[in-house]
Formats: C-alpha cells, structure tokens, sequence
C-alpha cells in the first residue's frame, strides 16, 4: 500500500470509529492537514462571540439551533501534513478545458419554482435589495463510497478552493470545496472577501465581460462588507471586484484587507459578517428571517461557515458553499443563487445546476478504495 493511499485509509478508519476529525487543504498549500480532537469530546457553540479566544476546527451552521450548534474540533495543532498529490495550475486549466460539454435540460422543479416566486414578489415589491435561494439535492450512494477518495478527487480538481472533509457526531460527515474566504490572517494582517456573481469559464479561462446584474449583486455584498467592518472602527483597503476561478464556474471578488485591535475578539467580527448577502440577502436580518420562513427546508452547515480558527496564529475560515452531507445511504449536496428583482426564474435555476456540477464531477472521477 503507498503512503498516500495508507493516509487516506487513515480518514476513513477515523469515520468508522466514529472519532472526530477534519482534514483540510488552504488553496496555496500543497498539502493537506488533518488533525483529531485532542481532549476527547468536541466542544457545542450557540452563539457565534462565543468563539471570542477560542482555537480549533470550526464548523457552523447557517442558522444555529439546538439541534444544528456550532462544533468546535479542539486540538492545539493546525493539524499534520498528509502528503497527497494534486495537479499544478497547468494541469487545471486543461481539465478545466477538457470537461465534458454539460447540457443543464433538466426542467425546474416545481417546488423551486414555487419558492422563487415567493422570493421574486419579495424583490418586485421593494421589500429585500437581494435574497438568496437554495436547493438540495439527494442521491443515492454507490456501496464502495470512499469519502477519503471523493476528497482527494477534489483536492486534486480544485487548486484554487479550499477543500475540506469532517466528521464529528453533531454534524455527521461534510466534504466540500469553497472559494470564499469569511476571514482570515493572523497577528496584523486579516482580510475577508465578498464574492458573488456566477458565469461559466470560457475555455477553462475567466470571463472579463460581465452584465449588470452580476456586477450589482457583486456590489451589495461589497457594500455590505465594508458597512459591517465599519461598524466594529474597522478600516479596511480593498482590491477588486475582478473574475476568480471557483471550479469550472466564476465569480466576481473583491479583497477587504484589515488589522484587528484584539485578535481574541474574532467570534464578534464573525457575528456581525455571518451570513453575508452572498448567502442571505439585505436587509441582513429581515432576509434571514425570511429564508428560513419560505425557503422550504433546512440548510443546516451549507452557507455556515467552516475551518480552523487560532487568534495567536492562523486563521482561515471559509463559507460552506458547493458541499455535500454524507449519510449512510445518501447524499445530500447543497447550491444556491442570487435573486434580485430581475433574476429570471430558467436563469437561476441553471446556475443552481452549474454548481452542483462542482461536487457531481469528484463524485464521477473519485476512485473507489478496495
């Protein structure tokens, strides 16, 4: 058995035995790090200052309830490297080529339609500047299902994402592939991004032409952003909004980059970012609400925010966004769009498909370990 084969047996004993553990790669880092609870039971969270001092693996929820707790992986350690190859960015932009041409036919379903014109009337009316509408899927899951090897598929795929597999008992088993940073840094040197605005590659190569509609939901979480840095004497300088890759799909970012006063007090900067427009909407908390109201089912960690969390160290923290939740015989990925007022229903629920493209591809391309 070789060494990276032997690593990845490693993660799936740890599922087996049901011992909690996240196992992680930072986009820039050639390998990925896993580390395990280190004093035997994970610590639950229900609100997010609560994190205030705090170091370890962080996974949160969309909305924390009782029955969905912030988890924190305590381990003193950003965990050991686990070698296991990748392509270089080379190698990922001719797959990024190569893909298969996908045709997204697949008619909208009803109960998407349903929920986007509540949404739509929401926006039509002036009520919301933007919301955010999501959707799950459920398949069914192959007997030989290896979630060490879907990871290192995604790894692999995915240079530029940051890709994460964890398990712990509160939040069972999540494997996911994001490109937005929620906040990261460390002594006094932080940034955050705002990312939204969705269109394919072109060739494997960013799109540089983008329409008004991108660009003005790009804006509202910039805008957004910037206010709530503000809020807490935050003066940030930003670069952007420019095209960066996020698998074979786009989107416009903008870098805020920032020193904090006390780097004990993050879980109060993540309370006042989280969620952002780019999973919410704005109003913040008036299109929280109303998600949870209309949007027909629980997110529970997709649009959370997951990843290791150290005030005297590193920190990189990141939006659960093209995610899947593996269940015994299932499993279960997570995509979602913008809406605003001029958001076309065929539109939006294309863009969904696209991104579950994301996690469908390493599903495809994964090998099975024997």
């Amino acid at each position: 058995m070789t060494d990276e084969k032997k690593n990845l047996t490693t993660i799936d004993a740890l599922i087996q035995r049901k011992q909690p553990f996240a196992v992680y790669r930072v986009p820039g880092e050639r390998f990925p790090r896993l580390l395990t609870e280190d004093t035997g039971a994970v610590r639950l969270i229900y609100d997010l200052k609560e994190l205030n001092g705090q170091r370890g693996f962080v996974i949160a929820p969309f909305c924390v309830e009782k029955s969905c707790p912030i988890v924190l992986i305590q381990s003193d350690k950003t965990g050991q490297p686990l070698p296991v190859e990748t392509d270089t960015d080379e190698e990922e932009e001719l797959n990024l080529q190569t893909y298969p041409k996908e045709s997204f036919l697949t008619l909208c379903s009803e109960k998407y339609a349903t929920c986007f014109h509540i949404f739509i009337e929401a926006l039509r009316d002036a009520t919301f500047d933007k919301l955010v509408l999501s959707r799950s899927l459920t398949i069914g899951k192959h007997p030989e299902f290896s979630p060490s090897a879907v990871f290192r598929a995604a790894c692999q795929r995915y240079i530029h994402s940051y890709i994460y597999l964890c398990y712990t008992p509160q939040t069972g088993i999540w494997l996911g592939s994001t490109p937005e940073i929620i906040l990261s840094g460390e002594k006094n040197e932080w940034n955050t991004v705002a990312l939204a605005g969705t269109q394919p590659l072109l060739d494997g190569k960013l799109p540089q032409e983008w329409d008004d509609k991108n660009r003005q939901e790009q804006d509202y979480v910039a805008s957004y952003i910037r206010r709530q840095l503000l809020s807490l004497g935050i003066h940030s300088t930003e670069k952007g909004p420019y095209p960066a890759y996020a698998g074979a799909l786009s989107h416009l970012k903008t870098d805020f980059h920032f020193s904090l006063k006390d780097n004990r007090n993050l879980g109060d900067l993540l309370k006042v970012l989280h969620p952002t427009p780019a999973v919410c909407g704005l109003p913040k908390e008036e299109a929280y609400r109303f998600i949870l109201e209309n949007e027909g089912y629980d997110r529970k960690y997709y649009s959370g925010f997951i990843g290791w969390l150290d005030p005297e160290g590193r920190t990189d923290l990141y939006v659960n966004l093209r995610c899947m939740h593996i269940e015994d015989e299932q499993l279960t990925l997570y995509a979602g769009g913008g809406l605003l007022s001029s958001s076309e229903l065929n539109d939006e629920w294309q863009e969904t498909e696209k991104k579950l493209q994301t996690m469908r591809r390493i599903l495809v391309s994964a090998p099975h370990n024997d």
